[in-house]
């Protein structure tokens, strides 16, 4: 009789044989319903007759020496084969653990040993757990391209280490500069202190300090020694190492510590009007530049003693040339109680400056010429010899011109300025004024015969006068 094989329990429970699958049939092969406890387990369903073709009785497989040998693949399409495989089946199914079951039959057809496509791409979408190889170095390179040539790694040039010195301190170059002062009034020789002030590398913001520095340490020295650190300055400012901009500054600077200063140095504004008037006459600063940091009488005198430390330099003709150009407003240089014209004509007049002011002196010194001398050629005479020929074209001097003739015609006729004598004058003193005007022709023609614009300007002297006057008749 054959024997199906009975489940041993352990694993085999759970993994039971798939179905439909043999090993095939002949000599010396065991049976997949062989099982080694067959003499022990009688109470096996299958000698009991629970399972079974339906009548309890089993179709033996192979009766020796009744049949031939089959194949495998032979005999797999036999009905004994086909009972023989739902048997099996039913019995595995029977002892198989619920989740493992599956349901429906299989036929061997069906059966495939590929694996399921589900399986493939759920092993796909599976995230790969590689492992952490950040921490390791890499020896060497990958071995697929241990044959490969491979370019050599570039080689990094490492940059040179700068021998540049950190700039030097503002305490430091106060030092150098004293030293190079002193170095340069003992030697005079302007080429070496200027190399000197290269090797400094100054730093812009401490330019004009150190132009402060070079002016206060000569201030105590002799004039020529003065005029030698001007010259230093004016050879910097020529190299390009100090710019016009910070000259200034530093003038001001130094003006800064002037009342601390006069106490050692009395005269330091007027030292320091050297420095300022050489820095103008060598054109690194302008007369305006001065101007605007000395309005209203700061530092008075010190804008005076500029101007004339430019005349001692130049001449009056230069700086008075310069000073029409720049029209410097002289009467906001002056302290407030002294901005009107007379006090500033005679502030001049004592410095010696007057020239400055050609016309307000001529306004003043025509009228007592006229009254000396009024003959026309004393009058001609004596304006070709104190008035510049430039000012012969002014609309100014022939205001000033006509209006000195026209006060001394009034002052002839009416010495006691007496209004009811302008108001109502005689027929001889009408005739009187008339010859007095007609004695200044000469010298009106001299100056308004080819110039209408100055005419104009008569004109108008002539009407201002008699508005002062009432209108007189």
């Amino acid at each position: 009789m054959p024997f199906d094989r009975e489940p041993v329990g352990g694993l085999a429970d759970m993994f039971g044989q798939l179905p439909g699958i043999g090993i095939g049939t002949g000599p010396g092969v065991i049976q997949d319903h062989y099982s080694p406890t067959l003499g022990r387990h009688r109470t096996s369903p299958l000698f009991n007759g629970h399972i079974g073709n339906g009548n309890g009785s089993h179709q033996p497989q192979f009766e020796a020496g009744s049949k031939p040998f089959i194949k495998p693949n032979q005999g797999q399409n036999s009905p004994v084969f086909s009972h023989k495989q739902n048997h099996s089946v039913q019995m595995q199914s029977k002892d198989m653990a619920p989740r493992f079951s599956k349901k429906g039959k299989l036929n061997a057809d069906e059966i495939s040993l590929r694996p399921a496509q589900s399986f493939i791409l759920s092993k796909n979408q599976m995230p790969k757990l590689q492992p952490q190889m950040t921490m390791i170095p890499q020896a060497g390179p990958p071995i697929g391209q241990l044959g490969l040539k491979t370019n050599p790694p570039p080689i990094q040039e490492k940059p040179a280490k700068s021998n540049k010195k950190a700039p030097p301190t503002k305490e430091e170059l106060r030092k150098m500069t004293e030293t190079l002062v002193t170095d340069y009034l003992n030697s005079k020789n302007i080429d070496e202190a200027v190399n000197a002030v290269k090797e400094m590398k100054v730093p812009k913001h401490f330019l004009s300090e150190m132009l402060n520095k070079i002016i206060v340490h000569s201030l105590n020295r002799s004039d020529e020694e003065k005029e030698d650190s001007s010259k230093l300055i004016h050879a910097l400012c020529t190299e390009g190492l100090v710019a016009r901009e910070n000259l200034i500054p530093s003038f001001l600077g130094v003006l800064d510590q002037c009342p601390k200063m006069e106490e050692e140095i009395p005269l330091v504004k007027s030292y320091l009007a050297q420095f300022a008037a050489r820095a103008v006459v060598s054109e690194l600063a302008s007369l305006d530049d001065l101007t605007h940091q000395l309005e209203n009488g700061a530092h008075f005198p010190l804008f005076l003693l500029c101007l004339q430390q430019m005349v001692k330099l130049k001449d009056r003709e230069w700086l008075g040339d310069l000073f029409q150009q720049s029209k410097v407003n002289m009467q906001k240089m002056l302290p407030e109680i002294d901005q009107n014209k007379d006090r500033m004509l005679e502030i001049l007049e004592g410095k010696g400056l007057g020239f400055l002011f050609p016309l307000m002196k001529l306004e003043k010194e025509l009228l007592k010429q006229i009254k000396v001398d009024p003959s026309p050629q004393s009058i001609y005479k004596w304006i070709k010899d104190n008035i510049s020929p430039k000012l012969h074209t002014d609309r100014g001097f022939i205001n000033i011109l006509v209006t000195s003739f026209l006060q001394y015609v009034a002052y002839e006729i009416n010495p006691d300025d007496d209004e009811e004598l302008f108001a109502s004058p005689s027929k001889e003193q009408l005739d009187e004024e008339k010859q007095l005007l007609l004695s200044f022709k000469p010298v009106m023609q001299k100056f308004l015969h080819d110039h209408i614009n100055l005419q104009v300007s008569a004109l108008y002297a002539l009407q201002v006068h008699c508005n002062a006057k009432g209108f007189p008749k």
